[in-house]
């Protein structure tokens, strides 16, 4: 069974509709891409999923419930983590009390920060170990990036929700941050990655969804989508794709 199942969604802010029957399936343990232009409505279906957006239509199941009428809390309660668009750190904050907020939600509960998921954490992204009383506002781009993956982390989702999370980054570090979601997705963490960097999201994908105008064009296995001459000129072109490939 899909550990995340869309069907037939219509979604959007206020009464505008930005998604429209959007079909979508993650099976647990893989990594799937979602693709398309700016404005495409790939942040939408990010925020969708979290709770943020408005769903008009059709159903969002994660392991077999409907969370569609479920707030972002809850959802976050069930195992949905994120890293959004633009990190949203708290720059005044220390390294440490950012990943901290992770668990801000599972806090709520009654259960206290873990220094163990600290510790896990800061042993997947060992980076971060040596910049934790660092305010985060001093972090370059790409350790930014590390640490809004971390603080996604602390909840230990089992979907992790990533928003365009290349963006912004040098090359490098665009390529360490895809390193880093394959070993994330190798230990076995269910990701839905929205991003406008089709080659390396491709390259990653298990599977990939190419949106336009907020509706599902094109899917298939990622590596066939890489391939595929016609799919490339009309929908994976600049500025979705490096030059060169």
């Amino acid at each position: 069974m899909a550990l995340l199942s869309i069907r037939g969604l219509a979604a959007g802010y206020g009464s505008l509709t930005v998604l429209r029957d959007v079909n979508l399936d993650i099976e647990p343990g893989a990594l799937v891409a979602v693709l398309g232009a700016n404005g495409a409505g790939k942040s939408t279906l990010v925020r969708t999923i979290l709770g943020i957006a408005r769903c008009f239509d059709g159903s969002i199941r994660f392991d077999g419930e409907d969370i569609a009428n479920i707030d972002t809390a809850g959802r976050i309660r069930r195992g949905i983590g994120v890293i959004p668009e633009g990190r949203q750190l708290f720059g005044d904050m220390t390294v440490q009390e950012n990943l901290a907020l992770g668990q801000y939600v599972h806090r709520t509960l009654g259960r206290p920060p873990s220094v163990r998921e600290m510790g896990r954490v800061l042993d997947l992204l060992p980076r971060l170990r040596e910049r934790l009383r660092q305010p985060a506002a001093s972090l370059s781009g790409g350790e930014a990036q590390m640490l809004a993956i971390g603080r996604a982390l602390m909840s230990r989702p089992r979907l992790l929700l990533c928003d365009e999370p290349s963006l912004g980054l040098a090359p490098q570090k665009v390529a360490e941050m895809f390193a880093t979601l394959d070993a994330l997705r190798q230990n076995g963490t269910t990701i839905l990655l929205a991003d406008q960097n089709a080659m390396a999201a491709l390259r990653l994908a298990d599977q990939a969804y190419v949106l336009e105008a907020g509706r599902v064009v094109a899917a298939g296995v990622g590596p066939d989508l890489a391939a595929d001459p016609r799919l490339r000129a009309s929908y994976l072109g600049h500025p979705l794709v490096a030059p060169g490939w």
